[in-house]
């Protein structure tokens, strides 16, 4: 298949589709026993902000502390990107690496293990099915697609090809949610009920403008044409624009603003904290309330997702202040987790309910410690070399299992937000339809019909702070038939 069919094939058609074309395409499988003295041969797509600052850097400093890696080439649109990182590998770790306009001739050229992908959002889906068909494994940095459609596409292909992937939310190897997940599951907190989490932020220029323009950013040193990714249809065509380019994160067609550049953070370590992966009804509220500065996307922010585990997370924030944040937690029926913000943490506290609710008097208001990491980036990347080493998708702090689920709920209350309807997603057959009224309908009979509530993934403490309490003057309760009483009740002779 040409670049070009190939690159339009994998983004407009079916998953099974594409697995069927995937033979034409993909190079020869190359295998590599586990745990071998081989070095992974990495490449990059995108090498440019964080894709140098976090991909390059990290993977540079952890070939000089011993990991079998072998950082061989680098693809970017940008020529001062491309030079910038084949310098900088060289300095660091002696390597004389390749330098690629288009990453598929990277890809069909230098025999790679695994891929870093940096580049804007709208290009992840496409480079990581790619690099997958071609036997790569993956890191891609948040979010990990633009659409809930590209993100199962993703896992369609993780699955189909056995790759490993991890992807970019680097608090997700803190120990920390594996240590609430555990509690949780325990019933500490007896029924969960939400979790709450945020991501302010403040600035005097408005978010993703302090990311410089720069003169040496112009048609010749930049292909705009594959940057947009208009013959690919990843984007429509437009005028070169600096601002476009640098500040993508402020317009629509390339990413979502503060939805899938920070709310994803949070959203996937609650996720993983709590269990739970795609929800079932999605709504976003928000505006752009100040930053008049030409910007698609809001400065202010709120996703309400439900969960068919009869669970609710709350993401809010604005991008205009920071120094009143909302905290961070997960509540459940006889207590709340409260963490702090950001990603460093030493500890988490436990606060109880009311004895009268939880019948415990026991319970007491507790600092639990958990194990800290100074860099969370290094430990990302560390294990997903060791991820590739052992050969075990499931290794990988942030599977694209988990990346999918937190797309979802970011997408969605983003898409809620511009086109004003309320989501529903059935996490079965992966599709989304508008809101109606059978959401509410449900919860209604699992009520009316006094069944058990649901609990998270994981649930091992059976019926644990999740069942009411049942008066006795409630055997009063009920509609009378025929005039008479219901069963337990009483004339109200007397009354």
């Amino acid at each position: 298949m040409s670049d070009l069919n190939r690159r339009s094939f994998l983004k407009t058609t079916s998953t099974a589709a594409a697995v069927a074309a995937a033979s034409s395409f993909a190079a020869p499988a190359r295998s590599r026993a586990a745990g071998s003295n081989e070095r992974i041969r990495i490449g990059f797509i995108g090498p440019g902000g964080r894709g140098f600052g976090a991909h390059v850097k990290t993977l540079c400093n952890l070939h000089k502390e011993g990991a079998k890696i072998e950082l061989v080439a680098a693809a970017d649109v940008y020529s001062v990107a491309r030079e910038k990182t084949l310098d900088h590998i060289k300095k660091e770790t002696g390597f004389e690496a390749t330098a690629y306009v288009d990453y598929t001739e990277m890809l069909e050229k230098e025999n790679l293990d695994a891929v870093c992908i940096g580049t804007p959002d709208h290009w992840h889906a496409m480079q990581t099915i790619d690099a997958m068909n071609f036997d790569c494994h993956v890191y891609c940095e948040k979010p990990m697609t633009h659409s809930v459609q590209e993100a199962l596409d993703v896992v369609a292909a993780w699955k189909r090809t056995g790759r490993i992937m991890q992807v970019g939310v680097q608090s997700t190897s803190l120990p920390l949610w594996n240590q609430v997940r555990g509690m949780l599951d325990d019933g500490k907190l007896g029924k969960v009920l939400m979790f709450q989490t945020e991501y302010f932020r403040n600035s005097s220029m408005g978010q993703w403008r302090y990311y410089k323009l720069e003169e040496r950013m112009n048609p010749k040193t930049i292909d705009w044409q594959r940057w947009l990714g208009v013959k690919e249809g990843l984007a429509p065509d437009r005028p070169f624009d600096r601002e476009v380019y640098r500040q993508w994160r402020r317009f629509w067609d390339f990413g979502a603003g503060m939805y899938t550049d920070l709310f994803v953070h949070r959203t996937t370590a609650m996720l993983k904290a709590t269990g739970l992966r795609f929800p079932g009804r999605v709504v976003g509220a928000g505006g752009i309330f100040m930053e008049y500065d030409g910007r698609d996307v809001p400065d202010v922010a709120t996703v309400a997702a439900d969960f068919r585990e009869s669970v609710q997370g709350l993401i809010s924030s604005t991008m205009c202040c920071q120094e009143s944040r909302i905290q961070q937690l997960i509540r459940g029926h006889h207590g709340s987790f409260i963490f702090g913000n950001g990603e460093g943490f030493d500890s988490f506290q436990f606060v109880p309910e009311r004895p009268q609710v939880t019948g415990n008097s026991k319970l007491k208001l507790e600092t639990i410690p958990c194990g800290t990491i100074d860099n969370t980036t290094h430990a990302h990347f560390a294990n997903w070399i060791k991820a590739m080493e052992a050969g075990d998708q499931q290794l990988c702090n942030n599977p694209p299992d988990l990346g999918a689920a937190a797309i979802a709920v970011v997408n969605l209350g983003a898409q809620s937000y511009r086109y004003g309807k309320v989501f529903h997603f059935d996490g079965q057959t992966g599709s989304i339809s508008d809101g109606n009224g059978e959401w509410s309908k449900g919860w209604e009979q699992l009520s009316h019909t006094r069944q058990k509530p649901h609990h998270i993934p994981g649930w091992k403490a059976g019926d644990h702070g999740s069942l009411l309490e049942e008066p006795d003057y409630m055997a009063l309760g009920g509609p009378w038939v025929g005039g008479k009483a219901p069963a337990g009740g009483t004339t109200g002779a007397g009354v």
